[in-house]
């Protein structure tokens, strides 16, 4: 366990009655916490379930003192607001290059592909780090997690400042490498943030509110680059200089952001802000093992399926975001500005489209229902705007970019919360780092593959393939069993709460 973050001011709070603790853990799925009951959770398991259920029960009444505190506390906004903002930063560094590939392919006298790689080097050095970025989130905890992505995110940026010359590609990938690292540490905080430090009815919309920072990152990616790095293929130097206010700047606000999550990041609240957190804080860390975690969720089938579904998802939006440039230009030649303006317009229409999924998870609970809805509907927007690309007409793609953007990154947030719910009691930084895995992988075979298709034959065969594969992901989201863990623990909680004060009455 880590240690409790002291001094700061609490605001609501609400404490589980001793007699509701014994009923509500016996109903949580067959599962401890931190561990599966030996009969998988299924009905008949015997006698031994039930009596180790009410043992750990009992022990943590002692512990407690009979009830289990839960409260809000009022620095969870502080911590969500300046996580959002460094991964903002981290995002507005990853889509930079791709906005400008003709831009800083004619400055560093590269090609395409090799700019491309600026992109996809966040996608390929994910892969590997994920497990020990997830073991380190369990073992050292939120704070430090949060500051090694914080600080390598600026480290990243001051290296691009070193980067300004012709001859320095090398360099400058380098330090796109190093952001990427960055990302490691960031992408697998926004469930474990929100599950940590917000309320049952809230987490899910705090959830889409620290992914929104990273979609907002992209969104200013976008819109940013195209305006301070004008296309001037005739002066390199005002290229170099116009590309050195963009690179400065990015350091600067990278290196704030550092100092600002030292001051506000802690490991946890003083107290728990729901009764499923509560139940996990009373499990003595020796209980904990990170590998036996990997393999119950490698054994979840739900998971595994929501694994490949949430890749292909975001895989696919990763290789729109990368190759937007070319696909625009293509068809709209001369027109980098409004490429990034397109860019925007999808990723915003995705924050709206994020918050609006965050508060109806927290409203509705239908987990299943919702990810299904809007994996069609991203289907379908991908075919409206690849049949519609090439008509000639901008206003066209901007409206069909902003469909396709509400449904495609709204989705992301969604799969972050539906695999926590399926996987508890299991750690979110682990079940979110595995999602981001598979995205990554999956991003990577389809920057590359749509790419090419792009570039061979037109933009239309690439985004015809990415379809395919979303029909796929649409078929595993319907097989996905919908077993909502951590929703059971604490509504079986409130529910007891509520008859124990009835009955008192």
């Amino acid at each position: 366990m880590v240690e409790d973050g002291g001094g700061e001011e609490e605001g609501e709070s609400g404490e589980m009655p001793a007699a509701a603790t014994v009923p509500a853990l016996q109903r949580c799925n067959g599962f401890l916490p931190g561990k599966e009951a030996e009969d998988g959770g299924q009905a008949g398991g015997g006698e031994r379930a039930a009596a180790a259920a009410e043992a750990e029960a009992e022990a943590m009444l002692s512990a407690t003192g009979g009830r289990l505190e839960t409260r809000l506390s009022r620095r969870r906004l502080a911590v969500l607001a300046v996580f959002s903002c460094y991964s903002l930063v981290n995002a507005f560094q990853w889509i930079q290059y791709s906005i400008l590939s003709n831009v800083f392919a004619a400055f560093y006298g590269v090609s395409f592909t090799q700019i491309d790689w600026l992109s996809m080097v966040y996608m390929v050095a994910y892969v590997p780090l994920i497990l020990p970025a997830t073991w380190l989130l369990d073992a050292r905890g939120l704070r430090l997690t949060a500051l090694l992505g914080a600080g390598l995110n600026g480290l990243g940026a001051w290296l691009k400042c070193a980067s300004l010359a012709p001859d320095r590609y090398p360099l400058t990938l380098a330090a796109q490498a190093v952001c990427a690292v960055a990302q490691v540490f960031i992408l697998g905080l926004p469930s474990r943030i929100a599950s940590v430090w917000f309320g049952p009815t809230e987490v899910s919309t705090a959830c889409a509110v620290a992914v929104l920072g990273n979609q907002l990152g992209t969104a200013i990616g976008f819109l940013l680059p195209p305006v301070l790095v004008p296309n001037t293929p005739n002066d390199i130097n005002l290229m170099a200089h116009n590309i050195s206010i963009m690179f400065y700047g990015t350091a600067i606000v990278s290196t704030l952001l550092f100092f600002l999550t030292g001051v506000v990041f802690e490991e946890k609240p003083k107290y728990p802000p729901s009764h499923s957190q509560a139940v996990l804080q009373t499990v003595p860390p020796e209980d904990y093992s990170y590998k036996q975690s990997i393999i119950n969720l490698f054994k979840n089938v739900p998971f595994i399926l929501l694994l490949i579904s949430y890749g292909i998802m975001t895989g696919a939006f990763y290789s729109v975001s990368t190759l937007l440039n070319q696909m625009i230009v293509t068809h709209y030649e001369g027109e980098e500005v409004n490429a990034g303006r397109i860019g925007l317009t999808l990723v915003v229409a995705g924050m709206v489209g994020s918050i609006i999924c965050g508060l109806w998870l927290d409203y509705t609970k239908t987990y299943k229902q919702t990810t299904l809805i809007v994996y069609i509907l991203s289907f379908i927007g991908l075919l409206v705007f690849t049949f519609t690309l090439d008509l000639g007409y901008l206003i066209v793609v901007f409206v069909t970019g902003g469909v396709l953007g509400f449904f495609m990154t709204g989705y992301l947030p969604l799969g972050f919360e539906f695999a926590v719910e399926i996987t508890y009691p299991e750690s979110e930084g682990t079940s979110s780092g595995l999602l981001n895995a598979s995205a990554q992988i999956f991003g990577i075979v389809f920057t590359l593959v749509q790419g090419k298709l792009t570039t061979d034959y037109s933009p239309r065969a690439g985004n015809l393939f990415l379809c395919a594969w979303i029909f796929v992901g649409i078929i595993l989201t319907a097989l996905i069993k919908s077993d909502l863990r951590r929703h059971n623990v604490n509504s079986g909680i409130m529910n007891l709460d509520v008859k124990a004060v009835s009955g008192d009455s």
